[in-house]
């Protein structure tokens, strides 16, 4: 049975659709800057030994040009949606471009490592208003009989920002300088903002009020649970700091669900978690980030540890992979309201967790690249599969009123699982191999692999248990 994807409306005369002629600007101007933060989330890494070697950086601050990006874009999820619903979804959105547009510059200008790891924090408080409200605009802006095309197409140029981090990383290895890693976002930003604050229209919450003991507790306590997650698999799950920060961030979100209770204007409403849809849909996201990304950032250096090929080389022979979600995820969304969000999501999920398990199978130190391409090419149309349903299961899951905190939780568990990810399967790497050589490192690959694809599995029969029908709860 197809899913009905269907919303009450709250404040019909802000949110109402926008002409279907709009489509495709209205796409641009929530794509473009989508694409930018996604990008912006993997290409760092490719580009860590120049900046290491221009700017005298020591290991630890190589961490912290990607962590700090991924605190601050993590913990600020949910306060940029609340804002967002309070203030104009619309205004918060445009100033998130503007403040990641500036700090771009910041981060090419930076000539010394603790300004580069401020700007990568600044950045990440832009990427953080952008990436949830950006889906709950045009969720807003598009007919609802398009809306399911709109998020396939928006999930596609995500899956294209995933496809071309590597690559654009690569590249700058392998001779560019690294600041044009942060220089490429400025006239991109320059130009989209004043084209999305002519396209887009503003629309907000019933609510105006603010809700600063929840926008502080919510900070906070996601801010603790992924400073302790990444820093996990280095400094020990039993360490003071490590354990500390998990505690602590778990009873910030403790308190944050008990003053939620109790506030009449509640940031987070909770009744977004009555929904059955909403819920499984988060904890397959969040079993889908845990597998896939912890896998992928663990694959993405075998070709370079074990095989011998430069940055680009191999983020080249990963585009199979990365490439394909570009294609599959547009096509779901076209067919999702024929088809349904549960058998999608659910094909999604077990396509991934057999190609994980396939890449796990051929996984040798002399294995080529014909090896890999079945299971990359599977894993693909799983990604692919896996984007436009589970956007669209939470948007048609919230009300019009909801949709930005549906969008900014979702995020916000997608994030801590890609945190979750890499340091549970690294972990299982280093407890079984080492990057001592290549051998050593296929030791470790081997049971981490097969681990995400147990652990893409556990999502694949999480997700029948999607209601055939999704409606907003009001």
């Amino acid at each position: 049975m197809t899913d009905t994807l269907d919303a009450s409306s709250t404040v019909a005369h802000e949110t109402s659709p926008r002409p279907a002629r709009l489509f495709a600007a209205v796409l641009a101007a929530v794509g473009i800057p989508t694409f930018m933060v996604t990008l912006d989330n993997l290409v760092v890494t490719f580009a860590l030994p120049n900046i290491r070697a221009e700017l005298g950086a020591s290991l630890q601050d190589l961490q912290w040009f990607v962590n700090a990006y991924t605190l601050a874009f993590a913990s600020l999820l949910l306060t940029a949606a609340a804002l967002g619903d309070r203030l104009g979804r619309r205004r918060i959105f445009l100033a998130g471009i503007a403040l990641f547009t500036l700090a771009s510059a910041a981060c090419a200008l930076a000539t010394a490592p603790w300004m580069l790891i401020a700007a990568r924090a600044i950045q990440g408080f832009g990427a953080a208003a952008v990436m949830p409200l950006a889906l709950t605009l045009l969720s807003a802006a598009v007919p609802e009989r398009m809306r399911s095309a709109a998020i396939g197409i928006w999930g596609g140029i995500t899956g294209l920002g995933v496809a071309v981090g590597p690559v654009v990383g690569g590249a700058v290895v392998n001779g560019l300088s690294w600041q044009w890693i942060f220089w490429l976002n400025v006239p991109i930003g320059l130009a989209v903002l004043p084209f999305a604050a002519r396209v887009l229209t503003e629309s907000r919450s019933a609510s105006r009020r603010l809700d600063p003991l929840g926008l502080v507790l919510a900070a906070g306590g996601v801010l603790a649970v992924v400073w302790g997650v990444i820093h996990g698999a280095d400094d020990g799950w039993t360490s003071v700091g490590v354990v500390s920060a998990l505690i602590g961030g778990a009873a910030l979100l403790a308190a944050l669900i008990v003053w939620e209770l109790r506030t009449p204007d509640p940031m987070l409403p909770l009744r977004l978690f009555r929904s059955r849809a909403f819920r499984v849909s988060n904890a397959t996201g969040f079993t889908f980030a845990v597998g896939v990304f912890g896998s992928i950032f663990l694959l993405a250096q075998y070709f370079q540890v074990v095989q011998g090929y430069s940055a680009l080389a191999s983020s080249l022979r990963t585009l199979p992979w990365t490439l394909a979600p570009m294609v599959v995820a547009p096509l779901a969304g076209l067919v999702i309201d024929r088809v349904g969000a549960r058998t999608l999501l659910t094909a999604g999920q077990a396509l991934l967790a057999v190609a994980l398990a396939w890449m796990a199978a051929v996984t040798t130190v002399d294995a080529g690249f014909f090896a890999y391409l079945g299971p990359f090419v599977l894993g693909g149309i799983g990604m692919g599969l896996t984007f436009a349903p589970g956007a669209t299961v939470v948007m048609a899951s919230a009300t019009d009123q909801d949709r930005a905190m549906a969008s900014g939780t979702n995020s916000t568990i997608r994030e801590v699982g890609v945190a979750m990810g890499v340091t549970v399967l690294a972990s299982i790497f280093a407890s079984h191999g080492s990057y001592a050589g290549p051998q050593s490192f296929v030791d470790g690959l081997v049971p981490a692999i097969r681990v995400g694809a147990a652990i893409v599995a556990v999502g694949a029969v999480l997700s029948l248990w999607l209601p055939r029908s999704i409606i907003a709860e009001n």
